[in-house]
């Protein structure tokens, strides 16, 4: 099947769009590759979202949010706290990269992030996630805590680094990068090709 691979972060507020967009469709298959941009940031010499530390450029991307989803037929609520801490919900999504629940997971991740304004670094939101869509929270939490997980998880930072992405969202077909919601229809494109 066609494919395309989805780096995100769950507090990546462009990476909400894309991952909401890729959950939808069903003609390409997703390699769904949770990370964590503050180590990518922190590579760059940044200890904060561009959009936080360039005041115009965050003042730029609330303005940019409302049009993109609306344009999408996406839900929007500025998150009162930006950005979240995402480590919990990227460690969960590490189980469920090749499980047929992952895209509903992430998608309602998302959501609780970008439309709810909930906590996602917080457990009992994960969990009643988890549990909404027939999951086990207790077995899930537990194992994505373990240590083996939580070095899964740096080795996914280590590779994302390899591959020098540099931002959220990012696709790869084959080896073809695109970086950013906007490249997304872009890579799909290629995809849809091979």
């Amino acid at each position: 099947m066609k494919e395309i691979a989805c780096w995100f972060d769950f507090a990546s507020n462009y990476s909400y769009l894309s991952v909401l967009r890729l959950a939808r469709q069903k003609d390409i298959a997703v390699n769904w590759k949770p990370f964590l941009l503050g180590p990518i940031f922190k590579q760059q010499g940044w200890d904060n979202s561009p959009f936080v530390l360039q005041k115009d450029k965050g003042d730029y991307v609330w303005r940019d949010m409302p049009r993109e989803c609306a344009k999408y037929g996406l839900p929007w609520r500025q998150p009162s706290e930006f950005p979240r801490r995402s480590l919990l919900a990227a460690r969960v999504a590490l189980l469920g990269e090749h499980q047929p629940w992952m895209a509903e997971f992430c998608a309602r991740v998302m959501l609780a992030n970008f439309e709810h304004d909930e906590d996602i670094g917080d457990e009992t939101v994960i969990a009643a996630i988890l549990t909404g869509i027939g999951l086990d929270a207790g077995a899930l939490l537990a194992a994505a805590q373990s240590a083996d997980n939580k070095a899964r998880l740096r080795a996914r930072g280590e590779e994302a680094k390899a591959l020098h992405i540099f931002g959220a969202p990012t696709f790869f077909v084959g080896p073809e990068m695109y970086w950013g919601n906007d490249r997304l229809e872009d890579a799909l494109a290629l995809a849809s090709r091979r």
